[in-house]
């Protein structure tokens, strides 16, 4: 015989639960919580999840969601995937990032006395500022040292400013940059960028990212770290090609939705950006640079010198590429 239906017992989710202790049974009072699939199903259907190919969320049966009470921020799960989860850190990057800094500390590359950010560094900081943005323009598919030099000669021409590289000969700004890469075209957008200085900054560069990507031949990565070095104000990482690739190489970044590596630099800064905390953000870039001049290279890695090859995903890839295996 049926009993009446006001009579069956109803059962709290925790009960005959593990690892659940104190949340239902005796010592607390029941917290009954009644909630119609139904509801539940709408909702999920009005969520976007951009890292999932900004496709619904399906939801599943009632039974599959969880509440863990050891999360940072505790939230609603689907079978392991949160609504709202955050993106999760790389296991070991810090241990990773550890490793690279030791390594960086026993050998120097050319970075860290011929990158961007040592433009102009004897100079006011409103000349200061104008040698980064220049350095930063011609350094696109050049090497430091190359860069370097082409700032040293344009300062010992006086060619480091904007009111004299705006009256300056184009040929002669030419001349002096060569042989940095697409130095013909670098030269006619020197002369355009310092004319805009000029009349809209009074020979200063722009102070905010949006403007400074308005410049002719200024992209993200060069915009970032002119924010970053010129203004001390850190709006995102500066990506170039050593840190694309070895963001890659130790599985830190993947394009949205998937585990495939990103393509670009701008991809790759913009999965970083959603796990590496900011206080790493500038650091990130001379690091993985240096890095990747002296140890982690593009055709023929180091691996077996490398301390953290051993949490590298793609060590022993590379290491036994062809282009890694040295020539008899």
């Amino acid at each position: 015989m049926r009993r009446p239906r006001s009579s069956l017992k109803q059962e709290t989710p925790f009960e005959n639960n593990p690892g659940c202790e104190g949340l239902g049974g005796s010592s607390v009072p029941e917290l009954r919580v009644f909630v119609r699939k139904k509801t539940l199903e709408v909702i999920a259907k009005e969520v976007k999840e951009e890292s999932y190919g900004k496709k619904f969320v399906r939801l599943h049966d009632i039974e599959d969601f969880s509440y863990s009470k050891d999360d940072k921020h505790p939230q609603l799960k689907v079978k392991g995937f949160s609504i709202s989860d955050p993106v999760r850190p790389p296991s070991n990057w810090e241990k990773v990032l550890e490793g690279i800094r030791k390594m960086r500390c026993s050998e120097d590359a050319p970075v860290d006395s011929m990158g961007c950010e040592k433009a102009g560094s004897s100079l006011p900081p409103k000349e200061r500022r104008f040698a980064v943005l220049v350095s930063s323009l011609l350094s696109s598919q050049t090497k430091d040292q190359v860069n370097h030099g082409a700032i040293q000669r344009l300062l010992q021409n006086g060619l480091l400013a904007a009111d004299t590289i705006d009256t300056a000969n184009e040929e002669t700004i030419k001349s002096l940059i060569y042989p940095v890469g697409f130095y013909t075209r670098k030269a006619s957008n020197l002369k355009k960028v310092a004319k805009i200085c000029l009349s809209k900054y009074d020979g200063d560069i722009p102070s905010s990212l949006e403007e400074l990507l308005l410049l002719p031949g200024i992209g993200p990565k060069m915009a970032h770290l002119v924010m970053n070095v010129a203004w001390n104000n850190v709006q995102g990482i500066c990506v170039d090609t050593h840190v694309h690739r070895i963001s890659n190489r130790l599985g830190w970044v993947s394009r949205p939705g998937t585990k495939q590596k990103t393509r670009t630099p701008e991809e790759t800064r913009e999965s970083l950006q959603l796990w590496l905390p900011k206080e790493e953000w500038v650091p990130i870039n001379p690091l993985l640079v240096g890095f990747g001049q002296t140890i982690c290279t593009p055709l023929r890695p180091r691996c077996a010198i490398c301390t953290v090859s051993d949490l590298c995903p793609s060590a022993l890839k590379e290491a036994s590429s062809p282009a890694s295996t040295p020539k008899k």
